[in-house]
């Protein structure tokens, strides 16, 4: 049996080059970087997440959001610190 050990800088490494092709994805979406607020169904189609995960985020305080009527927005920017470690 081979065993490979993971120091602590090995997942730093892996989390910066994760963000990088993250950010590159993001960037991609013309739609989404050109636009500061972001519908549901937007931000569960760049974070590639289900409704009942978008919930989740929303229903913890982990992702803010406005409702206006019976659309929820996020801002861009939130979700862009959400990938980058966390909103505090």
């Amino acid at each position: 049996m081979n065993l490979e050990i993971i120091t602590k800088e090995d997942l730093r490494e892996f989390k910066s080059e994760l963000l990088t092709e993250i950010k590159k994805l993001v960037q991609l979406d013309g739609q989404a970087t050109s636009k500061k607020w972001l519908k549901s169904n937007e931000v569960r189609k760049l974070l590639k997440i289900s409704p009942g995960t978008l919930q989740n985020l929303r229903i913890n305080g982990t992702l803010r959001f406005t409702r206006i009527g019976s659309i929820m927005y996020y801002k861009l920017e939130d979700i862009n610190k959400l990938l980058e470690g966390g909103i505090k």
